[in-house]
């Protein structure tokens, strides 16, 4: 009868108390994408149309027509929701009060047909983190020649109005 030496399994034992659980989420940047020296790299023009509390109508975009309301933006395919929203707060003093939502949606030309087509993009908050904040136009779907439509809502408009508690 042959010895076998005690051998210790060299799996790690797991051992999990309810207490210790958390989780983490973290944001994953994709390897392809490429990023854009945009010290040599030639800016696009991104026309963009706000509205307030409300899209601009699909119809407004057909036969080559465009809203009244557009804004022209020079900038890269690198470009992230947040960073476009910015540049329009820039432009509009009436967007910077905290907690001012932009909408965005994507407007592109249906290839088979000569009507426009509405894709929703993401929202940002001003003065909030948020989820769709560093979304890029090349992440998006971004093709060069599609505009970005904006609705813009200030805080407190759409919404019910909020109830006060009373002190006691």
């Amino acid at each position: 009868m042959a010895l076998i030496p005690h051998v210790e399994d060299p799996r790690p034992r797991l051992s999990i108390m309810a207490s210790t659980l958390e989780s983490k989420v973290e944001e994953r940047k994709d390897n392809n994408e490429k990023t854009v020296d945009r010290e040599k790299t030639c800016p696009l023009l991104l026309r963009v149309f706000c509205s307030n509390g409300r899209h601009n109508i699909i119809t407004e975009y057909r036969r080559g027509n465009t809203p009244p309301n557009e804004l022209q933006i020079y900038t890269w395919m690198d470009a992230t929701l947040k960073e476009i929203g910015s540049l329009i707060l820039e432009v509009n003093p009436d967007t910077r009060r905290r907690g001012t939502v932009f909408e965005f949606r994507l407007v592109y030309p249906e290839l088979t047909k000569s009507i426009p087509r509405m894709k929703e993009l993401g929202s940002i908050v001003i003065g909030q983190k948020g989820f769709d904040d560093n979304k890029t136009l090349a992440q998006l779907g971004f093709v060069i020649g599609d505009f970005l439509d904006i609705a813009i809502t200030n805080p407190g408009r759409g919404m019910p109005p909020q109830r006060r508690m009373r002190p006691y």
